[in-house]
């Protein structure tokens, strides 16, 4: 049984987040949450707290009653980073013509499962 979690509308570019889900795919949830404190980028804070969310999903008793789930035996089953919908701003350029740019967001989404 796997447990969900989604950052929806990051306002993060996703090409800058799917390093380091890359780096996380497939860890235990203990080891991924270490690698992300020491990784100096934005995206990093933005993908623990998403790992952080799903682990409490897997220890609530509502979601799953009855169980008691050791925070050890909990691996990163899915991690997915999406674009989403962008910002579309114009930047004035040479010759009174004008450069489209695109503010990127993302939806980050984890899923993580008992070995």
């Amino acid at each position: 049984m796997a447990f969900e979690s989604t950052h929806r509308y990051a306002r993060i570019s996703p090409r800058k987040v799917r390093p380091l889900a890359d780096l996380v795919r497939g860890k235990f949830v203990d080891e991924a949450l270490d690698l992300l404190r020491y990784q100096p980028q934005r995206g990093a804070r933005m993908l623990e707290k998403v790992i952080k969310t799903a682990l409490a999903n897997a220890q609530d008793p509502d979601q799953n009653p009855g169980r008691i789930i050791d925070e050890h035996n909990l691996f990163i089953a899915n991690v997915r980073v999406d674009g989403g919908p962008m910002f579309k701003r114009v930047r004035p350029k040479a010759r009174g013509m004008s450069h489209l740019i695109l503010k990127r967001m993302s939806h980050i989404h984890v899923g993580i499962d008992e070995v």
